[in-house]
C-alpha cells in the first residue's frame, strides 16, 4: 500500500508542476511569443495545441475531437489506474511508468476540458530543424515510454537467463541419467 501511496503523490506532484508551468506561460507570455533560453537550441514558445501529439487532429470535427481527445483519454486514465493497482506487486518501473503516463494524460485533459487546447512551451530546434513544441505532461509520457521499454528489455533478459539456466539444468540432469543408464 505504501508503494501505491508514493505513486499517488508522484501523480499529484507531476500534475501540479504541469499545471503551474502552463499557468505561468499563459499568464506571462502571449500566444506565439518565444523567449530564447539557449541560443540556437531551446526556447520557451507559447503554443495553443488544439490537437494531440505533434498537433495531429487539430482540424478534426468537434465530435471527433470530443471523442478522441476527451472520452478516450478518460477511459485510458481509468485503465491506467487499474494498471497502477496491479503493478503494486510487480516491478517498481511499471508502477512508475504508468503513474507518469496517468499524470501526463490528466494534465493535458485538464487543459482540453477547461480551455479547449493544451498549452505547450518547450521548443527545441537546431538551425531550421524544429521539434514539436511540448510541455511537462508530454515529457512525463515520453519518459514513461522509455521506462516501459527498459522494463520490457529487462524482463526479456531475465526470462532468457531463467530459461537458459533451466535448460542447462535439464541437460545436466539428462546427462546424469544417461551416465547412470550406461553404468547399469
Amino acid at each position: 500500500m505504501r508503494k501505491i501511496l508514493c505513486l499517488f503523490f508522484l501523480v499529484v506532484a507531476i500534475i501540479v508542476l504541469d499545471q503551474f508551468t502552463k499557468y505561468v506561460v499563459a499568464k506571462y507570455m502571449f500566444h506565439g511569443e518565444s523567449i530564447e533560453v539557449i541560443s540556437g537550441l531551446f526556447n520557451f514558445t507559447f503554443v495553443k495545441n488544439t490537437g494531440v501529439a505533434f498537433g495531429m487532429g487539430a482540424t478534426a470535427t468537434p465530435l471527433y475531437r470530443m471523442v478522441m481527445f476527451i472520452f478516450v483519454p478518460i477511459l485510458a486514465c481509468i485503465w491506467l489506474l487499474f494498471l497502477i493497482w496491479n503493478a503494486k506487486n510487480k516491478s517498481i518501473r511499471l508502477g512508475l511508468a504508468y503513474s507518469m503516463i496517468l499524470a501526463g494524460a490528466v494534465g493535458n485533459l485538464i487543459d482540453r476540458i477547461s480551455i479547449g487546447y493544451v498549452v505547450d512551451f518547450f521548443h527545441f530546434y537546431f538551425k531550421n530543424y524544429h521539434f514539436a513544441v511540448f510541455n511537462v505532461a508530454d515529457s512525463c509520457i515520453t519518459i514513461a515510454a522509455g521506462i516501459l521499454i527498459i522494463d520490457f528489455i529487462i524482463e526479456i533478459r531475465k526470462n532468457y537467463s531463467a530459461n537458459r539456466v533451466a535448460s542447462l539444468s535439464q541437460n545436466n540432469e539428462n546427462n546424469e541419467n544417461d551416465k547412470n543408464k550406461k553404468r547399469s
